[in-house]
């Protein structure tokens, strides 16, 4: 099993095992805040081999509350993980779009339009959601993007 991890409230969690069997949801929150309880839970019953986890920074033009509490979050992820015993990798953005979205725009709309084709039967609009949520879409392409590098290790 390999798990994605897009962090940030507007994040998701998503899962590929070695069957192809995929699952995605957008990121656990209690409140405004990451919930860390319902991400431990989640990840210590799926047991992943390896966690791939956004490499994430701070925005230009974001304020310094909003940058302090993305960063809480991200250490919060890592944290759990290590906590965990879990192991992981932090992965760039331009890094799993190279690998995954080559050939496309390597935006958001590409991440949707690729996890519609690799993984049709994933609800990309869970709840009542009208849009798709790119959290799930960019945490799928991170497991992908770990299902390639697992796969390529094993060669």
């Amino acid at each position: 099993m390999i798990v994605g991890i897009d962090p940030g409230q507007k994040g998701g969690v998503a899962s590929i095992s070695p069957s192809g069997a995929v699952t995605g949801q957008p990121m656990p929150l209690a409140g405004k805040e990451i919930d860390g309880h319902a991400l431990a839970t989640l990840l210590r019953v799926q047991s992943p081999a390896l966690v791939i986890i956004e490499k994430v920074h701070s925005m230009p033009a974001q304020g310094v509350a909003s940058t302090f509490k993305f960063g809480m979050g991200f250490g919060l992820v890592i944290g759990i993980c290590d906590a965990l015993g879990l192991p992981y990798r932090l992965v760039t953005p331009q890094a799993w779009k190279k690998a995954v979205l080559s050939g496309t725009a390597k935006d958001k709309s590409a991440a949707i339009n690729f996890v519609r084709r690799a993984y049709p039967g994933l609800d990309l609009s869970p709840g009542r959601l009208r849009a798709p949520h790119d959290g799930i879409a960019d945490a799928v392409c991170l497991a992908e993007y770990g299902r390639q590098l697992m796969t390529k290790e094993r060669a």
